[in-house]
Order: C-alpha cells, then sequence, then structure tokens
C-alpha cells in the first residue's frame, strides 16, 4: 500500500514538474515573437566598409546623446548617425551600434552583430554587442515604450547570441569620460531593475 502511494506521489511529482517546465519554456519563448527589429535596408543604409570582426561575449548600452521624443523620425536620426559616423570625421566601417531602440519603442537593425562596434571614448569594444537608446537620457526621461522594448532586446539577444545576461552594463561602467547613457536611463541600472526584467524574461 505505502509502495503505491509513494508511487502514486512521485508521479504528480513528475507531472507537476513537467507542467511547469513547458510553462516555463512558453514563457521564454513568448517574449522572442515580440521582438521585432526592423532591418536596415528598410531605413535604406549604406553599404558598410572593410570593418574588424568579432565574437560580441557581453551586453552593453548607451544612448545616442541627442534629444529625440517618441513622435520624432528616428529613421532619419539613424542615417544621420550613419552618414556622420561614415564621414571625413569619423570614417568609420558603418553606425557604431549594433541595434538601436527608438523613444516609440521600435527596434532597428544596426550594423552586422559580428564587427566590432564604434566609440568616442577610450574603451575598446571589442567583445561588446552595443544596443543604443535614441535619446539623451542625461536630460529627457526614458519612455516607457523604449524601456520595455530595451528589456526585450537584451533578454533577446541573450537567448539569441548566448551572451549571459550577467554580463549587462553601460558604456559608462568601461569609460571615464561619459555618462552615457545619461542618469535617467542609468538609474535603472544601477538599482537592478533592468537586470531583475531580463532574468524574468528568460527564467
Amino acid at each position: 500500500m505505502r509502495f503505491h502511494r509513494n508511487l502514486q506521489n512521485f508521479i504528480l511529482l513528475l507531472f507537476t514538474c513537467l507542467v511547469t517546465a513547458c510553462n516555463t519554456s512558453k514563457h521564454a519563448s513568448s517574449f522572442m515573437r515580440e521582438v521585432s527589429i526592423i532591418p536596415r535596408a528598410d531605413w535604406k543604409a549604406a553599404d558598410p566598409l572593410a570593418f574588424a570582426s568579432h565574437v560580441p561575449v557581453r551586453i552593453t548600452v548607451h544612448h545616442e546623446g541627442t534629444k529625440l521624443l517618441p513622435a520624432d523620425d528616428a529613421v532619419r536620426k539613424i542615417k544621420g548617425i550613419q552618414t556622420w559616423g561614415m564621414g571625413p570625421d569619423r570614417k568609420w566601417a558603418d553606425v557604431p551600434y549594433h541595434y538601436f531602440i527608438a523613444p516609440d519603442g521600435k527596434i532597428y537593425e544596426g550594423r552586422n552583430v559580428n564587427t566590432v562596434g564604434e566609440t568616442n571614448t577610450e574603451y575598446n569594444p571589442a567583445g561588446h554587442l552595443l544596443i543604443c537608446c535614441l535619446g539623451n537620457y542625461e536630460e529627457q526621461e526614458v519612455p516607457a515604450e523604449q524601456l520595455n522594448s530595451l528589456i526585450k532586446m537584451i533578454a533577446w539577444c541573450s537567448k539569441t547570441y548566448k551572451i549571459p545576461y550577467e554580463t549587462l552594463a553601460t558604456h559608462r561602467d568601461y569609460s571615464k569620460q561619459t555618462s552615457c547613457p545619461g542618469k535617467n536611463l542609468y538609474r535603472y541600472f544601477t538599482e537592478g531593475y533592468i537586470k531583475e526584467e531580463v532574468r524574468k524574461l528568460l527564467r
């Protein structure tokens, strides 16, 4: 009798574990379907120049540094960044970041993830997957739509490129020459909010 009771308890426990695992898998995959990335072709990106390759092993967040509101033209801003970066002033191979997130929450493809990004400061971006939030978050508040997309994009990059989310940091964590990504975005990192929300998505 005791054997049958123990067997029943074991089967119940096993079933519970399977259901939990299934629900966790569904939860983890649902946000992946929600991430929609606007390709380079849609913002009419110029072809990149010769570049240095790398394998990204950490995720680093920037802000662009000039004010941009949800109603403003994000495509025009990204095109301007590319024109400036590839021009005579910088002579970069492409836009400096791998992904852009606009204030309205839309996500845009930047440079090839397997190419080293660019920076105006002293840190070496090799090995960093760079996500840029368009706007100036030293001055303006982070729109909810943009913050939500940033969290999902970090989780998406972590899962897609097999980069541990614990590597998440910001530009200013690697450079003493900048306040990027601005105090109003940086506080979400120092308070642990973004990393915790990413962890919840990936669990």
